[in-house]
């Protein structure tokens, strides 16, 4: 057993650590938008990891869920802008959760990392690596499980208007955490020990955050331009609209009138842009067929369709004269308890009225996220797949050269949920080195360019049509090739490790009493 009087004591007491880690979580939710204080951050982490020095079991706990439990209270309050606060509640305390048991192994990784190697060189590198893998650990547990995960309020994101950004082109936005966090770890370490005239241990923190700031983003090559016309409705999609038959369909071609007679490539409408499925409703798909034959364009456009007894949420590309729809991709990760209900008898006995709300229940697509024009790919995510890694990588591998993204963000409207679905999609661009189109059916809409800049908007809550020459890329970014690699080595690696740090100590002093022999003699016995 190790000598409690070795293990390090708590910077904070408990009361006064659980108070600041709500501090904290409430800071750290200015750096996402609306807000979007990205500096912010550089002050909420370290202030996070220093209520997790010292801390036991049950006190790492507390302080975590409190951090947590402020965090996506705030962050995700827009879950409660239609349906109330049970769904807000559910979700924002059960993440507090997860984040509560995922703060165990970060104190644990303070109280054993200097035990093992007490050095103050691997308590400014080895340290701060353990923590910011474990940190970054955490954020791929709650984008994973359960249900799929909900990889919202990842901490990369927040980076997106930062000199840090360039970066995720690199590492993506799993490594841009991973940075952020070794660099406030690096300096807490740093004040810790003590050396402060010492400054060979400020030299990781600052040679990684030099690094991190001055890399330029990974370049890609200019493959032309692609014309894109993107129609943002501002029709009544959201649960609770009223509306008459094909009222959203209407206002869709209502807001594409102005593109009329002019040139364009394809044209994009978004998630939730029709009322009806075109792929069994006639007259629907008349009105698209000669909607692409005016353009002479294809069509991207978005419905709910039915094969047999499943339902999905589908993007369907759409030519005239073709045997239509040409492709489909059905939505990789439908969101639970909003187009689908998993394990329905059970919540279904909690609050049986929220759950009946939910008629549908779409199906999980596995078609490739792309879609072929003939002489361009295009990548593809429906709402919230943006947030999910895999659907990117797979579209970037795919040989997308442009991304399209289309969304309903009308059940949230007065909230900044579409801002924080917008970030993600401009960090989707400086990630994969394209250009990204962002249609939304009641905005925020945005075309990015590959640098994450803005192309062309509009506006939340109204009505309108973007066309614009898009850049195209080819080639794949660092982040694209290594992602799934770097999440895997993260997810896991850091476990092991820290596993691995505090076994050692454990295996060493059984060796000791080993060689010690009986009764301390120092003669090692011979079986």
């Amino acid at each position: 057993m190790p000598d409690r009087r070795a293990l390090p004591r708590p910077v904070l007491p408990l009361g006064v650590a659980t108070f600041l880690a709500a501090v904290a979580g409430a800071l750290l939710t200015t750096a996402f938008p609306a807000l979007s204080w990205w500096p912010v951050v550089f002050a909420a982490v370290p202030l996070t990891l220093l209520t997790l020095i010292g801390r036991r079991l049950w006190g790492a706990v507390l302080v975590g869920f409190v951090f947590g439990a402020a965090f996506f209270l705030i962050n995700v309050s827009f879950t409660s802008r239609y349906l109330g606060p049970v769904p807000w509640l559910a979700l924002s305390l059960f993440e507090a959760v997860l984040t509560a048991a995922a703060a165990v192994p970060i104190s644990l990784a303070y109280r054993w990392m200097p035990r093992l190697l007490p050095a103050r060189w691997a308590r400014v590198t080895l340290l701060p690596g353990l923590v910011a893998g474990l940190w970054t650990t955490r954020e791929l547990i709650l984008g994973t499980f359960p249900y799929g995960g909900f990889p919202w309020g990842r901490l990369g994101v927040t980076q997106v208007n930062s000199p840090l950004a360039p970066a995720a082109s690199w590492v993506g936005i799993n490594g841009l955490t991973f940075l952020i966090v070794f660099v406030c770890a690096a300096v807490v370490e740093y004040v810790r020990v003590r050396r402060l005239r010492d400054l060979r241990l400020l030299l990781p923190s600052a040679l990684v955050a030099l690094v991190v700031v001055l890399i330029p983003q990974f370049p890609t090559a200019d493959a032309g331009t692609l014309r894109v016309g993107a129609v943002q409705g501002n029709g009544p999609t959201g649960y609770f609209d009223h509306r008459g038959p094909n009222d959203v369909l209407q206002t869709q071609l209502d807001a594409t009138a102005p593109l009329f007679g002019e040139h364009l490539d394809v044209l994009l409408w978004p998630e939730g842009g029709m009322d009806t499925d075109p792929t069994q409703d006639a007259a629907t798909a008349a009105v698209l067929d000669g909607l692409s034959e005016r353009f002479d364009a294809p069509l991207i456009v978005a419905a709910v369709t039915g094969r047999g007894d499943d339902y999905f949420n589908s993007s369907l590309l759409w030519k005239a004269g073709a045997d239509n729809p040409v492709q489909t991709y059905d939505k990789r990760h439908p969101v639970p308890f909003g187009e689908y209900v998993p394990d329905r008898w059970l919540y279904h006995f909690f609050a049986p009225d929220l759950i009946d709300l939910i008629q549908r229940e779409y199906t999980p697509g596995t078609a490739a996220p792309i879609f072929d024009l003939g002489h361009v790919k295009v990548g593809l995510a429906i709402c919230f797949d943006v947030i999910y890694d895999d659907v990117i990588t797979d579209g970037a591998r795919g040989g997308a050269e442009v991304f399209m993204f289309q969304t309903n963000n009308a059940d949230f409207r007065g909230t900044d949920e579409n801002l924080q679905q917008l970030a993600f999609a401009r960090m989707r661009a400086i990630e994969t080195g394209r250009s990204v189109v962002n249609i939304s059916t009641v905005g925020t809409s945005q075309m990015i360019a590959p640098d994450g800049s803005e192309i062309a908007g509009l506006d939340v809550d109204t009505a309108g049509a973007m066309l614009e020459d898009v850049p195209l890329r080819t080639g794949l970014t660092p982040a694209t090739l290594i992602g799934p690699a770097l999440a895997l080595l993260l997810g896991w690696g850091s476990p092991l490790a820290l596993a691995l740090v505090g076994c050692l100590p454990r295996l060493r002093a059984g060796r000791r009493t080993a060689n010690a022999g009986p009764e301390g003699t120092g003669i090692r016995t011979e079986k």
